[in-house]
């Protein structure tokens, strides 16, 4: 396996890097470099971060000073909502649910429903109200992610049908650089969103049974099928090669479903650092002319 598990670059101009769960993330002259995708498709909304993909692994985006939440936005009752909904809540962040909704039904019009971002720990729901309260975000500044949150979803949304898919919920995030809110992070991947497949959606919704999807889902049930639910205490399972391949797969499966074109694997040999290294320093260079 030639699987790029970790990385330590040392680019001309670098002041520090942040290793993350999901990506890493270096800091080159206040520039900020991470994977990402679907922020192209959404310019025309809001500003957003990318600068440029110098490799097909890497994106080069401007430093924001992130807000402390993260707008989750629901289409569909699913997930932790439903959870919630089945136990007798009918307010989730300040929201009002209707009676008698079922599992996997719309809702009458998507619900934001925010939470804290926490550097360690799970995120906390939280309310409009109790951010702009505890002066988390400005009412000024929440106003404007609310609604750039609103329309890139309502973009995902089209983009997703046109697919045959139902973009059912996603997360955004957003920072503020020189005074002006951008949009930052990835938007729409299985990573931070939930599919569904729009074929058969309404028969099962009638029948009660379970959605066909396209998330990261099936990597958590492995999880805990194998006893892992990043709990304290707990040691995560071995990943074995055959594993790690067809989760490969499998996203790729999701990439083509999702974005509607033919994955182009790479097959050249060679080391995936040093490709990445050399075409990261020659666009520094380049720009740097």
């Amino acid at each position: 396996m030639k699987a790029l598990t970790k990385t330590d670059f040392h680019f001309e101009g670098q002041k520090s890097v942040y290793h993350g769960k999901v990506r890493d993330v270096y800091n080159i002259n206040d520039d900020l470099m991470i994977a990402a995708k679907f922020l192209d498709a959404t310019t025309d909304i809001c500003p957003n971060w990318k600068l440029a993909t110098p490799d097909p692994m890497v994106t080069v985006g401007l430093k924001c000073e992130g807000f402390r939440v993260e707008m989750i936005i629901r289409s569909i009752l699913t997930g932790s909502a439903w959870r919630e909904y089945k136990n007798g809540c009918r307010e989730l962040c300040g929201v009002k649910l209707p009676d008698g909704m079922k599992e996997n039904e719309r809702f009458p019009e998507p619900i934001i429903t925010p939470t804290t971002k926490a550097d360690e720990g799970h995120d906390m729901n939280i309310s409009k109200e109790e951010i702009i309260a505890q002066g988390i975000v400005s009412a000024e500044d929440y106003a404007i992610m609310e609604d750039y949150t609103r329309k890139i979803f309502a973009r995902g949304q089209m983009i997703a049908e046109k697919r045959g898919l139902i973009l059912v919920d996603t997360k955004y995030e957003f920072g503020k650089r020189d005074g002006k809110v951008y949009l930052i992070d990835e938007i729409h991947t299985p990573d931070s969103s939930r599919y569904f497949y729009a074929d058969g959606y309404e028969e099962k919704l009638a029948k009660g049974e379970p959605q066909r999807q396209l998330s990261k889902e099936f990597v958590r049930q492995w999880l805990i099928e194998h006893d892992f639910m990043n709990e304290p205490g707990q040691v995560m399972p071995e990943i074995t090669d055959e594993y790690a391949e067809s989760v490969s797969d499998r996203y790729i499966e999701l990439y083509e479903h999702i974005v509607g074109e033919k994955f182009d694997k790479a097959t050249e040999e060679g080391d995936i650092a040093q490709r990445i290294e050399k075409n990261v320093s020659e666009w520094l260079t380049s720009r740097n002319k």
